[in-house]
């Protein structure tokens, strides 16, 4: 059973975020604020429910939270930053469209860049073990599902429909014969073993 927060005394909002070890797109991440008393019996880390139980818990997620938001940083930013700083960029982006000001953030992972002048607490696979984590993870994972899915129409031929832009077999060998589109992350190695592990 996920715990309903890390500290009771302050406002605390989770995130995460999705698309880290993409080949293709943006990467997303959410802010959640949810109620002290908050409980549901399926929410979970986002890779461990599947496509209709995520989209089920999205609703709500949605209907339930003080307040949420979800941002990007696309496949451009991401060439120019890196990844890991796309990352805390997206979170702080989504932080920032939170309609209730959180004092206190955990967020999924072992680093964060500090968010203005809130303290933070980062939780190794926080998405396992609070609310707010779990339900940024369903809406990050969402969101990024179906923008990758509306990307499918414009480039077939990559199976980002379903692939959301991960590293498959059949996508790198897409890439290998058609090239890298538009979305495409120019700094990541197509051929690189290591992708794998970053298939958050």
């Amino acid at each position: 059973m996920l715990l309903p927060f890390f500290q009771s005394e302050l406002i605390e909002a989770g995130c995460d975020e999705a698309g880290r070890g993409c080949l293709a797109g943006p990467v997303f991440a959410a802010a959640v604020v949810l109620p002290k008393d908050f409980s549901h019996d399926l929410l979970n880390d986002s890779k461990q429910l599947s496509e209709k139980e995520r989209k089920k818990l999205r609703d709500e997620i949605e209907k339930s939270a003080l307040s949420y938001a979800v941002a990007s940083v696309d496949h451009q930013e991401i060439d120019q930053i890196n990844i890991l700083n796309a990352s805390f960029l997206a979170m702080h982006r989504a932080l920032d469209q939170l309609s209730l000001r959180p004092e206190f953030v955990i967020i999924d992972g072992n680093r964060f860049k500090p968010y203005q002048e809130i303290n933070h607490q980062c939780v190794v696979k926080g998405d396992g073990k609070y609310f707010s984590i779990a339900a940024a993870s369903v809406l990050a994972k969402t969101y990024r599902d179906e923008y990758m899915e509306a990307l499918h129409a414009e480039f077939p031929q990559y199976d980002w429909i379903k692939n959301k832009g991960y590293p498959t077999s059949k996508h790198r060998i897409a890439v290998k014969e058609h090239g890298i589109s538009i979305y495409h992350r120019k700094t990541f190695r197509i051929s690189d073993p290591q992708l794998s592990i970053f298939n958050t």
